[in-house]
């Protein structure tokens, strides 16, 4: 906080809020800096304080003359994600997650800092309270990826995001129920819980285990849907 100031702290405390609340683009790109400043209700430089801290926690990256987006960085212009997204489907996409995720999940249950479990936690609070489909994906892909941060292994947060990032490429059918948001009993929900949970008391094959069963679940919804447009 002494880095940034009292003012800039809390426009990050608002900004992340915020990031989980609103619709993002396709592509997710952050609106204005003038508009963030207005509906935030903070000055310029305490705005610019708070993208530095998520652009330097991989949160954020920026490209200049085109805007600020939520991620790591443009990873397909360095190792071609449009050209492998060409060349997968839906379902080798998922069987990658279920070879990586869990892993990553391990990992995170042995180095998951008490900061890194209470942003898992708070993102698992906000899931509940997403108020269209749109932002319950923003904050699922924040947990999915903040779990990966807190394995304190760069490697396996990259490969996360160029899996991610191939994820959001392929295109395919949503797995999503009738409804303008998630149900209350959305499978995920107590899903993501038991991830968290074994994470936070340091159960590396309970939050391994756990993470496969969600992913599991996730590519059973996914080929019935597939199943059902044949």
């Amino acid at each position: 906080m002494d880095k940034i100031g009292n003012g800039g702290h809390a426009a990050l405390v608002q900004l992340q809020a915020f990031l989980t609340q609103i619709d993002l683009p396709s592509d997710g790109r952050l609106p204005p800096e003038r508009e963030l400043c207005e509906s935030l209700g903070v000055s310029r430089g305490d705005l610019r304080k708070a993208l530095d801290v998520l652009e330097k926690d991989g949160h954020i990256w920026r490209h200049v003359g085109k805007g600020t987006f939520v991620g790591s960085g443009p990873v397909e212009e360095t190792i071609g994600i449009s050209e492998i997204a060409g060349r997968t489907n839906p379902t080798d996409v998922m069987r990658a997650r279920l070879i990586i995720e869990p892993e990553i999940a391990r990992e995170a249950a042995l180095h998951a800092t008490l900061a890194d479990i209470a942003a898992m936690r708070q993102s698992l609070v906000q899931t509940r309270e997403a108020a269209t489909w749109r932002q319950y994906e923003n904050i699922d892909n924040l947990l999915h990826r903040q779990i990966a941060q807190a394995s304190s292994n760069n490697v396996l947060l990259g490969l996360f995001d160029v899996l991610n990032a191939i994820r959001r490429t392929v295109v395919w059918g949503r797995l999503r129920s009738e409804g303008a948001r998630p149900p209350e009993d959305h499978h995920s929900f107590a899903d993501h819980d038991r991830i968290v949970e074994a994470i936070a008391v340091r159960d590396l094959s309970g939050a391994a285990a756990a993470m496969r069963q969600h992913l599991q679940q996730v590519e059973q919804r996914l080929l019935s849907v597939r199943q059902a447009a044949e």
